[in-house]
């Protein structure tokens, strides 16, 4: 929410394809059409209409807005229109956190809202408990799905990972209900990174096996002689934070190291000494395969029975990203016939997997119980991480590590705030002038600035204009999570042009049209006795131009 320490002045003009009436009905229809004008008095909003210059075959609304002045404009994104809660009333949000949480940063969150702390919920006490909570933490053993975000009821405004995957959230659902989904994906980069090279060492010397052999009151030195490291090639699949620590490490083990991940930066790779090859020519040269990669829907599976026929034969392969990856029908089945030698695993498609499991029972197979991210120092540092991302979010920032919304950089937010009440009141203008609102279809927005278009990031203001066109007349709450995707869905097409004016680049926006294309205008247009215009503030108050 803007909120000015010195005289700035919003001035939207109106001008429509309707014929003249009286003053009186002008006046009627202003008071009528402008009610929700008066939620902001703070903000003094100016009206003026006037007969149409346009001479269209269809009819057409246009709504021009202007910042005027902006002297000393001191602006705050803290009150989080966006993404307010009840705090704005005086009352604390509270934060659902379903999984267990370091103690910092259930200190951060404990500062900022009330902190509920219930662990190992069934999906419906999940359910149950979700309408009271404006933010949800959770790491990866609840699944946030559809029915969580409609039992939440539309108060639920952010869901926080601690850690990197997202897969256990229905982002969908999360983007159609407004919800803001954040991560942690930097705090745990090298402890994830510290056990794939763990488990690649203790796999290739048989650690775990040697172990439980002589726990078991045996001495098998023969049984289990391991293969070395050095001159041995790495494929690194997936090139990312945690793929490129891995790299990092495995060149100080001596080891030859390649690469396949396609939106990795060739050169960032071969900073390091890493080669960026083919998926078939990492797999197919590769004396170990280390996974690092997200679960989506290309990669669901992307190790399967027609991958293993490509390995090279004695393949070793490690896999601390995600279980579903990897068939693991298919490992057991190259496993058995030695075309896989040995695999670690820390991640499963299901979690905890089946006690009887054939591949977490597999002699040739050392597992771990999803410790990728379980030192110490990790959990704090993850804890923080999501616990600042999340009251962040909650105060209407806009978090680096949203998921599901665009990322606008800061010194944009900064830069914009001023506009953004404006965009969303030009949006809600524009409703109430138009006679059957719902049947807005087309929306054109213009915006004159003396800056270069490709200078000009206008997704925050887009978003707001949407919000202010579609919550008058409909049930969804819109924010810039899922303003496109809500206009998409209603049919609603917004397109927009960037104007070059004459002025000061200093300031990002001149002005703000909003063009509405075949659309009867319920805004009457009055003429003064003296001829003229007539314009009229929020209050209704009619004044000569």
């Amino acid at each position: 929410m803007a909120t000015a320490s010195a005289k700035s002045l919003l001035v939207p003009r109106v001008e429509t394809s309707t014929l003249s009436s009286t003053r009186a009905d002008s006046a009627a229809a202003a008071a009528t059409s402008l009610q929700f004008l008066k939620s902001t008095p703070s903000l003094p909003l100016k009206l003026s209409h006037s007969r149409s210059c346009f001479r269209s075959r269809s009819p057409s609304l246009v709504i021009t807005n202007v910042l005027k002045t902006q002297d000393s404009l001191s602006t705050s994104l803290s009150q989080g229109r966006d993404l307010e809660t009840g705090s704005r009333l005086g009352m604390k949000p509270t934060i659902l956190v379903s999984e267990k949480l370091g103690e910092a940063g259930l200190e951060v969150l404990r500062g900022f809202a009330n902190v509920d702390c219930s662990y190992d919920l069934s999906p419906e006490e999940l359910c149950q408990k979700i309408s009271l909570c404006d933010a949800l933490i959770v790491r990866s053993g609840t699944k946030v799905t559809r029915e969580v975000f409609e039992a939440a009821k539309g108060r639920l405004k952010v869901v926080g990972r601690a850690g990197v995957g997202i897969d256990n959230v229905d982002l969908q659902a999360a983007t159609e209900f407004g919800c803001l989904v954040v991560n942690a994906p930097t705090a745990n980069t090298v402890a994830a990174a510290e056990h794939g090279i763990a488990l690649l060492a203790a796999m290739t010397r048989n650690v775990a096996q040697a172990d439980a052999s002589m726990k078991a009151g045996k001495w098998q030195r023969s049984k289990y002689v391991g293969v070395s490291l050095v001159g041995k090639t790495l494929a690194v699949m997936g090139f990312g934070k945690v793929g490129s620590e891995v790299a990092r490490r495995a060149k100080g083990l001596g080891m030859h190291v390649v690469s396949h991940d396609p939106y990795a930066p060739a050169d960032r790779a071969r900073a390091i000494g890493v080669d960026l090859v083919s998926f078939d020519e990492a797999i197919s040269t590769a004396d170990f395969i280390s996974l690092h990669m997200p679960l989506t829907p290309a990669t669901s599976k992307l190790f399967n029975d027609e991958t293993f026929s490509k390995v090279k034969k004695g393949v070793r392969i490690i896999n601390v990203a995600r279980g579903g990856v990897i068939d693991e029908d298919a490992l057991v089945r190259a496993l058995d016939n030695g075309v896989v030698a040995q695999a670690a695993l820390d991640v499963f498609c299901e979690e905890p997997p089946p006690k009887d499991s054939k591949l977490v029972q597999h002699e040739n197979v050392t597992v771990t119980p999803h410790l990728g991210a379980s030192t110490k120092e990790a959990q704090e540092g993850v804890a923080i991480e999501i616990a600042e991302a999340v009251v962040g979010a909650l105060r209407g920032e806009l978090s680096a590590t949203a998921v599901n919304a665009p990322m606008v950089p800061q010194e944009v937010l900064s830069e914009l705030a001023p506009y953004v009440m404006l965009a969303e009141k030009l949006g809600r203008l524009a409703v109430q002038l138009v006679a059957g609102g719902s049947g807005i279809q087309s929306v054109k927005v213009v915006y004159r600035s003396a800056r270069d278009p490709d200078d000009l990031d206008t997704r925050l203001l887009r978003a707001m204009i949407t919000k202010g066109i579609i919550e008058p007349i409909s049930s969804t709450f819109i924010n810039l999570v899922n303003a496109d995707f809500t206009a998409k869905q209603k049919g609603l097409r917004i397109s927009e042009e960037r104007v070059f004016v004459d002025g000061s680049p200093g300031s990002p926006v001149d002005s703000i049209q909003i063009h509405i294309s075949n659309v009867q205008s319920k805004f009457a247009s009055a003429l003064l006795d003296n001829g003229g215009p007539a314009w009229y503030d929020w209050k209704g108050w009619e004044h000569p131009w």
